[in-house]
């Protein structure tokens, strides 16, 4: 058997592989982009054959292409997506700026199995052509970018997202694990006032959790479609509402809410909404790059450094220095960050690059995106299972930093005032004294005052004011708006609750009590939803 066919296109004919199923153009490519390691990432080629299985089901309901032909398309594409072909898929990164290499290897591929299964000749282009049938009411100015909003949708959903909501999870159950243990806090790596260590761990929490949802709101523009526009956005050789239908086939087939794009002259022009994605990405490397970080220096040590945390010894770190541990998790993920960060410089750069009707920086942004998001939820998977979730805090060791720091003279200055309390701090380090020591000597408290004074456990949080006020919750300095949908009230809630109330109550025709003696007990908040459940929700069901 020959190792090689003849497959032509309109160049010309060429050899390829025999055991493979591109054709003339997917081998030129290999020809003239010899550059780089970087392949066309593979959630790049799941979605073409998303794409080619949608419009070919778009097609053929149309009756514009024949249901046999089809079908065997549709089935070749299913393979596409199901991983089955990826060796059929050599193509680099750095090819022609619109991906039309990418896009004419996928339709050579799976002209060429749907021909094999419909029992024709591998190469013969009939019964199924890959430009006529598999790459119809398409152009690759449209395909590629839908492969790119679909390719990172994908990698959102089944990569970036649950890493970094398992990385969540793990600090989460750190904040509760920490939430006793009071230590020194650190302002400009020098020493503050304390705080306790969930409540630290809570910052980080919180990063992640934003990060996430940093994520999901970009995803809104990444589900808006290229397909349809065709050449440059006019949607030419389609019919109308070949778009609409396709969009909703993709979504179909991979269970993600895309919509057609509602300008597709911008969605072939510009790549904002990707440029939009690696500017989030860019922010949860920054987030878990101070995570990281933080952690680094907390455990650092074990013995000349901090040591208020206890890092997980995952493997030798030295090859000369006998029982060293290191950090290497956070020297991991920290290195992925700032990878993520320039291709980001990258992706940005190229996202102004749309000239005129068309951006052909297209694979390269596609390929930095993936990549980051890729490193990103792989990085933070690994931290959580190596790092995280084995942390430890060594108590003594932050009982014992907290307990020197100068900063909690902070707790004297309503006491004793500011100027005081600095001479206090000043003195004691100059002395190689204690606080205490200092503050009784200069005659500024008493032992007995400087002991109920300063207490860190104190020290954590705002003190207690003594009596309710109705905006402990902040509601009193914020505005806030409710509406009832459905009912036409829309309220601002401002400083005045009794107007609000009454405001509410006057939209549903009714007029209701409310005691200002509960809202000062319980708060405006609590009121509110008392009010709501007790009182409005029987109207609304009317």
């Amino acid at each position: 058997m020959a190792d090689t066919r003849i497959e032509s296109d309109s160049f010309g004919p060429l050899e390829v592989p025999a055991d493979k199923y591109w054709g003339a153009q997917t081998q030129r490519s290999i020809m003239n982009f010899p550059i780089g390691w970087e392949k066309q990432p593979v959630a790049v080629v799941r979605a073409l054959g998303v794409i080619k299985q949608a419009c070919a089901m778009a097609n053929k309901y149309l009756g514009s292409l024949d249901a046999e032909l089809a079908g065997a398309i549709i089935q070749a594409a299913g393979e596409v997506i199901d991983g089955k072909m990826d060796d059929n898929f050599p193509l680099l990164v750095w090819q022609t700026g619109s991906g039309t290499q990418s896009n004419m290897n996928a339709n050579e591929v799976i002209a060429n199995r749907a021909i094999e299964l419909l029992g024709g000749k591998i190469g013969s282009k009939t019964p199924v052509h890959p430009n006529d049938h598999c790459n119809m009411g398409q152009s690759s100015n449209d395909t590629f970018p839908t492969a790119m909003h679909i390719s990172t949708a994908m990698t959102a959903r089944d990569v970036l997202l649950p890493g970094l909501e398992k990385l969540h999870a793990a600090l989460v159950a750190k904040v509760t694990e920490f939430d006793d243990i009071i230590k020194i806090g650190r302002t400009h790596t020098q020493d503050a006032t304390p705080l306790t260590l969930g409540q630290e761990f809570s910052g980080y929490t919180h990063q992640v959790a934003m990060g996430i949802q940093r994520v999901k709101n970009a995803l809104g523009h990444i589900y808006e479609l290229a397909q349809g526009g065709t050449a440059v956005g006019t949607g030419l050789n389609t019919k109308r509402g070949w778009a609409e239908m396709v969009a909703d086939n993709m979504a179909d087939i991979t269970g993600l809410p895309f919509v057609t794009a509602p300008n597709k002259f911008e969605a072939l022009a510009a790549h904002d909404a990707m440029v939009e994605m690696s500017g989030v990405l860019k922010t949860v490397a920054a987030s878990l790059f101070k995570i990281a970080n933080d952690i680094r220096f907390l455990g650092s040590g074990p013995r000349c450094g901090l040591g208020e945390l206890i890092l997980p010894e995952n493997e030798p770190g030295s090859s000369i220095m006998p029982g060293k541990v290191n950090p290497t998790q956070c020297e991991a993920i920290t290195q992925v960050c700032a990878h993520v960060m320039g291709n980001d410089a990258a992706v940005g750069f190229a996202g102004s690059q749309g000239h005129f009707e068309l951006n052909v920086y297209k694979p390269m942004i596609a390929y930095n995106v993936l990549q980051s998001m890729q490193l990103l939820g792989d990085a933070a998977s690994a931290f959580t299972d190596n790092l995280v979730g084995g942390l430890r805090a060594d108590a003594t060791r932050i009982e014992q930093l907290m307990r020197k720091s100068l900063m909690l003279v902070t707790a004297l200055t309503p006491e004793i005032g500011y100027d005081n309390a600095t001479t206090v701090a000043k003195t004691a380090h100059r002395n190689g004294t204690t606080l205490k020591e200092e503050a009784v000597k200069l005659g500024f408290v008493s032992e007995e005052t400087f002991d109920r004074v300063v207490r860190p456990e104190n020290m954590v949080g705002p003190k207690a004011w003594g009596r309710r006020w109705p905006g402990m919750s902040g509601e009193r300095s914020r505005k806030r708006s409710l509406t009832l949908r459905g009912h036409g009230t829309n309220v601002s809630l401002k400083d005045d609750f009794w107007n609000a109330f009454r405001q509410i109550a006057a939209g549903q025709g009714k007029q209701v009590n409310v005691l200002a003696a509960e809202i000062g007990e319980i708060g405006l908040a609590s009121a509110m939803r008392l009010y709501v459940v007790h009182h409005l929700h029987a109207h609304l069901r009317d």
